[in-house]
């Protein structure tokens, strides 16, 4: 016999309780099942190119596998590639399916992700991905990595998108078009501006360490040292898409950091650029992709910035 649904004291009866549901996990924090493969729905965003929009499909459909590796992150075999630089079947899983969304849509388009499997395309476009940016993040259950994909045209990148698959931030920005900020807590889309504050003391800012196998330390202590001593705080996160994203959306005002790769950065250049940054080499030389040093602020704290990294 079914029991009678409960009564709460003065309340209309109750109905019987819900089967449990499995919980959607990141890491080791539930995520309440806000799990998504595919980009959340919203009513009202930014208008966006077909491009852009299998790009985000693309991500999205990656980030399902992220997340599901990152809640079994201690199973996950970890590869070394060089000192400090690691690699894991959710890298190479996730880059995977970024490939195949991408090309299925724009198959005359070339194609170069961090773990490699290249394509050369037509020669005028190219995807630029890293499919985990922030790998040793992810190896510690740290819920702070990225998927960056970018796409070049001519030489210069014109669209641009930065997903956290931990919180479903999705950062995205097109040439001429702005830079956006998307939530799962938010409706619109934002629209992202640098920071404006004027003063090095004041100002927080992103930056990140050379690993051991690029011999770079005392070069990066030496703009560290006048960095400390001249500026509000630096911080290091371990994801440089991320750093550029934050800078877009004003949370540091400035990142620095030496020898980046294409996918590192091809898509938060554009983030900054688009919420009214300026990206150079630390001296103030144009940054070009693979160039070996990148710093990117306001215009208004760029060239001071750029003397004291260089003082040390």
């Amino acid at each position: 016999m079914s029991q009678p649904p409960s009564r709460r004291p003065g309340g209309p009866p109750r109905g019987p309780r819900p089967p449990d549901r499995p919980v959607a996990r990141v890491g080791r924090a539930p995520l309440g099942g806000r799990e998504r493969s595919v980009p959340p729905s919203r009513r009202s965003e930014a208008p966006k190119s077909p491009v852009m929009t299998i790009m985000i499909r693309a991500a999205f459909a990656a980030a399902r596998s992220l997340k599901r590796d990152f809640g079994e992150v201690e199973h996950l075999q970890f590869t070394e590639k060089g000192p400090g630089d690691f690699v894991s079947n959710a890298d190479i899983y996730a880059q995977k399916v970024i490939r195949e969304h991408l090309l299925k849509a724009r198959p005359e388009y070339g194609f170069l992700g961090e773990e490699g499997n290249a394509a050369a395309g037509n020669g005028t476009h190219r995807w630029i991905v890293d499919p985990l940016d922030g790998t040793i993040n992810f190896m510690h259950g740290l819920p702070h990595f990225a998927i960056s994909i970018a796409l070049e045209q001519h030489d210069e990148i014109t669209a641009g998108l930065i997903l956290n698959p931990a919180t479903d931030e999705l950062f995205w920005a097109e040439k001429g078009a702005g830079a956006f900020l998307e939530t799962p807590s938010t409706v619109r889309s934002r629209r992202l501006r640098v920071a404006g504050r004027r003063t090095l003391t004041n100002a927080l800012v992103a930056t990140g360490i050379p690993t051991p196998s690029k011999g770079r330390h005392d070069e990066f202590l030496q703009t560290l040292r006048p960095a400390m001593a001249g500026l509000s705080g630096v911080r290091r996160f371990g994801s440089a898409s991320l750093d550029l994203a934050f800078v877009a959306a004003a949370r540091v005002d400035a990142f620095w950091e030496f020898d980046l790769s294409p996918w590192d950065v091809a898509a938060g250049i554009l983030l900054v650029k688009e919420a009214g940054g300026i990206v150079t080499e630390i001296d103030g030389a144009p940054y070009r992709l693979g160039g070996p040093s990148l710093l990117a602020s306001s215009f208004d704290l760029h060239e001071p910035l750029s003397r004291l990294l260089r003082s040390g």
